[in-house]
């Protein structure tokens, strides 16, 4: 008899790891993932966000929240955290690959180490936590990983040459990995446009001083490429995240998917 597939949105009784999950985008999946009953893992190197954002998740969700501060940069600290996470929760089903991005500048300005610390913290990192937690989903027949990167990886953004080249590595590794990862594993990359964090107020001043022009100036030259008129709500990356790590999104694999209010230009 034919299986019957369930697609329920719901994350009950699904343990999620998010890395980068004290502020921004990842402080929203973790709340959106806490409120469909997950148990989460957050990981981020404030512990005074990450007890903040724990009892929050623990108020909105099943009352269960995990934390541990870690440098993504620090290949034997990211082991250390997985394993915590893993003896923490017993069985991982979510992980959810998430960091701040590398400073801007034109791209011959930048030197080796300008490139290794960010590969450190994201393709390194993530590249780690995906052979420590993958066979725990194997083992559970059930298995999302999420890259949160940027819609630089279709389309190069002027002015973030080291950041376009670390996100463009990382959509290359998941899109190997998800011919290589067991067919209950679904890996996915997410990618925000112009989304209100503090990140992208700390991009925008840095354009406005290199520009020599306003912060007001910068935002409004961004606003005219987005046909929907408005920066992105994290909490919108958060639900397409939450949906991906659901049963429901089972069959949605090696894909890379803009959240950026119309902006690519790309089909």
């Amino acid at each position: 008899m034919e299986q019957i597939m369930t697609l329920s949105t719901s994350l009950l009784n699904r343990n999620a790891v998010i890395c980068g999950a004290s502020t921004g985008i990842g402080r929203e999946i973790a709340l959106a993932m806490s409120t469909q009953n997950a148990t989460v893992f957050l990981i981020a190197r404030s512990q005074d966000k990450l007890q903040q954002l724990a009892d929050e998740c623990k108020a909105l969700g099943n009352g269960t929240a995990y934390f541990a501060t870690c440098d993504l940069e620090d290949a034997d600290a990211v082991r250390a955290v997985a394993h915590e996470a893993l003896t923490q929760l017993g069985e991982v089903h979510i992980l959810v690959n998430n960091s701040g991005g590398p400073p801007g500048g034109p791209i011959l300005d930048a030197d080796i180490e300008d490139f290794l610390k960010p590969m450190r913290r994201h393709l390194f990192a993530a590249h780690e936590m995906v052979k420590a937690l993958s066979p725990s989903m194997a083992s559970v027949k059930y298995g999302r990983i999420l890259n949160v990167i940027s819609t630089s990886v279709k389309e190069p953004i002027a002015g973030l040459g080291v950041s376009n080249t670390v996100r463009g590595a990382v959509a290359s590794w998941a899109k190997t990995l998800s011919k290589e990862l067991p067919p209950e594993i679904t890996i996915n990359n997410l990618l925000p446009g112009f989304t209100a964090t503090d990140r992208l107020d700390s991009l925008k001043a840095t354009v406005a001083e290199r520009q020599g022009v306003a912060a007001e100036d910068v935002a409004a030259q961004w606003l005219a490429t987005v046909p929907a008129q408005r920066l992105g709500d994290p909490r919108e990356l958060a639900a397409l995240a939450t949906f991906l790590a659901s049963p429901a999104g089972a069959y949605v694999r090696g894909q890379s998917i803009a959240v950026d209010g119309g902006r690519l230009n790309s089909i």
